[in-house]
């Protein structure tokens, strides 16, 4: 009896090691002019990251002592989880306000949301002195468990777990799991409900790291509510990131996606075009508000106040009224072209905390080498490979075979 039953279970595991192997193999073009490029960049930074953990993080960075933070940590980590931002406000609408005219991209949401999280996360073990202390956030050493470094820390832990959870039931389908599929479904609203309250709370969390440099981050850029402006601002750049991503992925797998769907992409865009516009004017509204509380009027009239105004009119008011008038005037090349500045604006912020605007009254200010440049790069376009790979595979964007065939 045993033998009999051990036989079925002995070919089923080496279909699903062939099926596995045989997923390993490239689909489409090799020489493309993604791969071209990004490729010889990928294997520059491996070879950087090696010299980084071989000789230590001064042999190819330039921070110090007095600015231990850089551009790893303010564009790798702060900027990426803003734009990664769109998972929890997207399943947000689909699951709890149960606007199900949006159910078509959260899959691929997720999917760029989690994505995001764990190389990002882990772009923290390049910025450590140390990676081995990394542990120590988690468990509380050395920071006490009521530092916001062990808040944030368990956030993303935690969150990351969270949106697994979300994409697993994916996962399965791609493995023709069909018993997985049922039970990873049902934990989804769970998943999602949980991933929301973490993610809140972490991007308002990361701001609130920067609540303790009072003293070296220009007073244009700091005040006591940085983690609202970085929980109100990750909306619209979620979003925008949303469509950016969702308007690529429509052309580049295009075969995988439905007639009907490329046309739900056109309206999904347009509504949240809306969504963008309000939550823009909010984020506005509130950086008037922290601006006239401060009474920084005296630095306005300097080259970082210049930069300021750039940032406040240039990347947040351009961008709030081109979404709000495409909406009105159902223009979708002006919402992608919105999208974009958005993205942008994005980067300038969170970069004008972090780095630019960080210890900007020292004799010497830190400038990111060409080697973290090339790192940071590396770290997208490894995200991007495999992003792309998972969608080659796996029902992101196409239909289900399981639900085809349930259906049918």
């Amino acid at each position: 009896m045993n033998n009999t039953i051990s036989v079925p279970l002995k070919q089923e595991r080496k279909s699903r090691l062939k099926f596995l192997l045989g997923e390993l193999k490239p689909k489409g073009k090799v020489f493309t002019w993604f791969n071209v490029i990004s490729l010889p960049i990928m294997i520059l930074g491996l070879v950087l990251i090696v010299i980084r953990f071989w000789k230590g993080i001064g042999s190819i960075t330039n921070l110090t002592q007095e600015v231990p933070w850089g551009l790893w940590i303010g564009f790798d980590v702060v900027t990426g989880v803003a734009f990664a931002g769109g998972a929890y406000v997207v399943t947000f609408m689909v699951y709890i306000l149960n606007m199900r005219s949006y159910h078509s991209i959260v899959r691929v949401t997720v999917l760029n949301g989690f994505l995001a999280y764990v190389f990002y996360a882990g772009a923290l073990l390049l910025d450590l002195g140390r990676p081995w202390n990394v542990i120590n956030p988690i468990i509380g050493n050395g920071f006490g468990t009521s530092s916001v470094l062990f808040l944030v820390a368990w956030h993303f832990l935690l969150y990351m777990l969270a949106e697994l959870i979300e994409f697993s039931p994916t996962i399965a389908e791609w493995l023709g799991a069909k018993r997985a599929v049922k039970i990873l479904s049902g934990m989804t609203l769970a998943a999602v409900i949980f991933g929301i309250t973490l993610s809140t709370l972490h991007q308002s969390g990361l701001g609130a790291l920067y609540l303790m440099a009072k003293e070296k981050i220009h007073p244009l850029w700091y005040s006591e509510f940085i983690p609202v402006l970085f929980f109100v601002s990750s909306i619209f750049a979620g979003l925008s990131m949303v469509i950016f991503e969702g308007s690529i992925t429509s052309k580049v797998f295009s075969d995988q996606i439905s007639e009907k769907r490329h046309e739900d992409h056109q309206r999904i865009i347009h509504g949240l075009s809306k969504i963008c516009a309000g939550a823009m004017f909010a984020y506005f509204f509130l950086q008037i508000l922290v601006f006239v509380h401060s009474k920084n009027w005296e630095y306005l009239n300097t080259k970082l106040g210049y930069w300021y105004l750039t940032e406040m009119f240039g990347f947040v008011l351009l961008p709030m009224l081109l979404f709000y008038f495409s909406y009105k005037r159902n223009k979708i090349i002006l919402i992608k072209v919105a999208a974009i500045i958005t993205m942008l604006g994005i980067i300038v912020n969170r970069l004008n905390v972090t780095v630019i605007g960080f210890r900007w009254d020292a004799a010497v200010h830190y400038v990111p080498s060409w080697m973290e440049i090339v790192v940071t790069m590396a770290v997208i376009f490894t995200e991007i490979w495999i992003f792309r790979w998972v969608i080659n595979r796996m029902p992101v964007l196409r239909e289900s075979p399981l639900l085809a065939n349930k259906e049918a």
